[in-house]
């Protein structure tokens, strides 16, 4: 487009111009007294009689980099002008098509502006940046704007090439650089090239599909015309352009009002022509939309005139009756949304309407109802006449009614649809007509459902308590969605407001989570989705220790033992483990157990004599390699070692299972004490790849957006020992022990007090984790703290107390492994109930926290 130079807008009385100025300051436009916005093809900016009164006002335009201040002459050129009333306040207007307004595909315009304020000491100057942005698309083929100081005219150009879109006022493209022909009343057309119409205080421009000129008012080429009483001021102008098929030529016309006004003390009246004719090259047609509401006035007044003849004394009375009535005018009924969405009931009053007009249906989602069969159905419709004549119409629908829609935007949201058409007719010749209404509301209203879970000695009990959403959701237990097959062996039962599963510790979906020589550590996920969105609305992960006797000792000197696949081990065939003697293969084995039978004497087993027994002692184990060389797993996995033995009383034929008799104390080896490190760290995503160092914090996040952290125990490669995440909590500064504090995490579980619970993420073996019980991960959503719904300040610090336990060892009863209660008890918690810190052995506890993660204002 054409891009003009620097443009100086003459603001008010005397303005001071163009020399450097200290002590200036540079506000946004959010200062007080400042508003803009956008009126159809024209920006306004509001400037309070605060800031302008007592106050020399300087405005520069802003093209990218450059700051230009603005001449009169430059502003009516341009497309800029300003008012100020009486009181002092002042607006200034600036044309979407002015010269240093960025215009994108005529479409979205940028525009900026600089106004600078200078009081009694010109040294002290107050300056403030305004930036909007506004979007115009319905443009006519042709737009006339007449502002105070200057006329423009804009045409669509259809068969403007792409070469001559967008040429700038300091280009020397000759695709526009063509005679432009301006003429007056009576005079012959002036032919000048763009540059000296510029020159001359004309503006002229393409746009990406539009040719702009503009004029100011009172040139040599305008000229004023009396159109029907009112006077105009008018500028014609013929441009020549380049076009793909040759030279092109457009003619264009602006007419502007000069004067019309009219006033007594009671009224003001403005008179603009019906028909401007310096406009019109045709006839003008009027359309009229069908099926809409219109109305109509009408009046029949009355002229009545008595006078008395002198010769003849003789009365007459003249009267006049004259009805006038009125055109049909569009009447947009108001729509008042009245809707309290606590109330769970929409809520609507449309109006008003004449006396004539009646409701006659209102068209739902699911079909027609009339105004008695909407009243049968449960909603209320009325009628409310009021004291002018006129009526209005109020509709009640119940959020439950099957005439609503419902979707769930955010995970505890429900927003509720109504979308309702009221058929109406005027009377008395029943003429239709519709007005559509669309009701919206949102509510927190959804209800989770509550999962609990027990064990006995060799089943899980677990039950559903359903939420608002009943049993519509998806149940995934283990790795798969529970089938109607599942069901049926997990002795599924529902009432129409519970379900419950029970399973064995040996199912399918459960993982072996530890073996111990008397018990395994089985464990079942149950997670329930929603449908739609696939989000987590409850989960339930549930460990319990089931007996197993692992190793069997007979009187006849053969040893039997079961091996079980771990979670940890979840590469492990176990048809591939054997005994010292890598020969001595399983008996039986399937895809989770192996299970051996060998004589004493056999398999690599070794005897050891004491004083009055001898044990004999076994290892299952998984070989690196096989007997053809090849690698049975990765190196990468976590080592199976399963230590099994016996014990025989010398001289007497006697069982003793392993582990069997009490011992105070494990005989171990000591060889010095350390210290076991900890650390927490904040994963940058829920894949736990990435995580922030010490120098990112302060980390910034949205509200509700996930925080995934990880705890982890350091420098240890012990697979007997287990981190478990004990208690976690957040505060409001950064001393662990401060108040306001939120706990994240109770006794090992996620806090059930809060509606958006902590989400445990399952550990693995991989590249970087060789242990996975020396890990623990959780999310929690960002929060901040408030009071009085006031946010006590936009950032939170997460503290967790860790402890490290021995999962080798009966006695040590911390180590039921995260979130995991003994046998035959839930670890749900009632309500309301706050958990104190508890003290632990300080050798095994360890005390970590997070640095500042702060709130998003954006």
């Amino acid at each position: 487009m054409l891009r003009l130079g620097n443009i100086l807008l003459w603001m008010a009385a005397a303005i001071l111009l163009c020399q450097a100025r200290p002590n200036v300051k540079l506000n946004s436009q959010s200062s007080s007294g400042l508003r803009s916005d956008c009126a159809a093809n024209v920006m306004r900016l509001s400037l309070d009689k605060a800031l302008a009164v007592g106050n020399q006002l300087e405005v520069e335009a802003i093209n990218g980099t450059k700051h230009i201040l603005l001449t009169p002459s430059m502003a009516a050129q341009c497309g800029y002008s300003m008012e100020s009333d009486p009181w002092g306040n002042t607006r200034i207007y600036t044309s979407l098509m002015g010269c240093f307004v960025d215009n994108k595909d005529d479409a979205t315009f940028n525009v900026g502006l600089r106004l600078q304020m200078y009081g009694e000491n010109p040294s002290d100057v107050v300056s403030h940046d305004v930036s909007q942005t506004c979007s115009y698309t319905r443009w006519a083929s042709r737009e006339i704007l007449c502002d105070r100081n200057y006329m423009e005219v804009s045409h669509h150009m259809a068969n403007l090439d792409a070469e001559a879109k967008g040429q700038t006022r300091d280009g020397k493209d000759e695709k526009l650089n063509a005679n432009l022909e301006a003429s007056g009343a009576s005079q012959e057309p002036v032919a000048m090239v763009l540059q000296e119409a510029e020159q001359a205080g004309y503006a002229a421009k393409t746009t990406s599909s539009r040719l702009v000129m503009r004029s100011p008012y009172n040139t040599a080429e305008t000229y004023s015309e009396d159109v029907a009483g009112v006077p105009m001021e008018v500028f014609r102008v013929s441009a020549y352009y380049m076009a793909p098929q040759g030279l092109n030529v457009m003619n264009l016309a602006a007419a502007c009002p000069k004067g019309g006004v009219l006033f007594t003390e009671d009224m003001i009246s403005w008179h603009v022509p019906r028909r401007v004719t310096p406009l019109l090259d045709g006839r003008i047609t009027s359309h009229a939309p069908d099926y809409q509401y219109h109305i109509t006035y009408f009046v029949e007044p009355m002229l009545e005139v008595l006078w008395r003849e002198d010769d003849t004394q003789d009365d007459t009375r003249y009267k006049v009756l004259f009805p006038i009535m009125t055109p049909l005018m569009p009447q947009s009924p108001q729509i008042q949304d009245d809707t309290v969405p606590e109330t769970r009931v929409f809520s609507v009053l449309v109006g008003t309407f004449l006396h004539d007009v009646e409701l006659r249906n209102i068209t739902f989602s699911t079909g027609v109802l009339t105004v008695e069969e909407s009243n049968a159905k449960g909603f209320t419709v009325q009628e409310h006449s009021l004291a002018n004549g006129s009526k209005s119409f109020s509709l009640q629908v119940p959020f439950d009614a099957d005439v609503v829609l419902k979707h769930n935007p955010e995970h505890l949201v429900t927003s509720y649809f109504l979308p309702l058409i009221f058929g109406l007719i005027v009377l008395p010749e029943e003429t239709p007509f519709a007005l559509p209404v669309d009701l919206q509301a949102s509510l927190q209203d959804i209800v989770l459902p509550i999962m609990d879970g027990t064990c006995d000695q060799n089943q899980f009990y677990i039950s559903v308590k359903f939420g608002s959403h009943g049993s519509n959701f998806k149940a995934i237990v283990g790795p798969r969605e529970l089938t109607a097959e599942m069901a049926e062996d997990y002795n599924f039962y529902e009432n129409g407001t519970h379900l419950s599963l029970i399973l064995p510790y040996t199912a399918k979906d459960a993982v072996f989570e530890l073996l111990t020589a008397e018990s395994v550590k089985s464990r079942i996920d149950l997670l329930l989705l929603d449908r739609a969105n696939d989000w987590v609305l409850a989960d339930l992960y549930l460990a319990c220790y089931f007996p197993l006797k692992v190793t069997e000792c007979h009187p006849n000197g053969t040893m039997t033992a079961v091996a079980v696949k771990v979670e940890s081990t979840r590469n492990l065939k176990p048809s591939q483990l054997t005994l010292k003697d890598q020969s001595c293969t399983p008996q039986f084995s399937d895809d989770r157990f192996a299970y051996f039978s060998f004589s004493v004497d056999t398999c690599g087993t070794t005897r050891t004599f004491f004083d009055n027994y001898m044990m004999y002692e076994n290892e299952i184990h998984l070989s690196y390699n096989n007997n053809k060389g090849a690698a049975n797993t990765s190196p990468v996995d976590p080592d199976y070692r399963q230590t099994i033995s016996c014990f025989y009383v010398v001289n007497e034929t006697q069982t003793v299972a392993f582990s069997a008799k009490p011992r105070t104390y494990e005989p171990a080896a000591e060889i010095g004490t350390g210290q076991l490190m900890v650390q927490m760290r904040l994963a940058q995503d829920p894949s736990y790849e990435l995580f922030y160092q010490a120098e990112d914090y302060p980390v910034v996040k949205y509200l509700q957006q996930p925080l995934y952290f990880e705890v982890e125990l350091m420098h240890s490669t012990d697979p007997h020992l287990e981190l478990i995440a004990e208690n976690c909590w957040a505060t409001l500064y950064e001393d662990r022990t401060s108040l306001p504090s939120w706990d994240i995490i109770v006794d090992s579980c996620e806090n059930r007090n809060d509606s958006y619970a902590t989400i445990f993420h399952p550990v693995v073996s991989d590249s970087r984790v060789l242990v996975p019980s020396h890990i623990k991960r959780f999310s929690v959503k960002m929060f901040t703290f408030t009071k009085d719904d006031e946010v006590l300040k936009d950032q939170i610090y997460v503290h967790c107390d860790a402890v490290i336990c021995d999962t080798s060892s009966q006695a040590d009863g911390s180590c039921r492994g995260q979130c995991v209660h003994p046998p035959g008890q839930s670890y749900s918690r009632p309500a309301g109930v706050k958990k104190e810190r508890r003290s632990t052995d300080s050798t095994r506890q360890r005390q970590i926290s997070s640095g500042a993660i702060i709130l998003s204002n954006l």
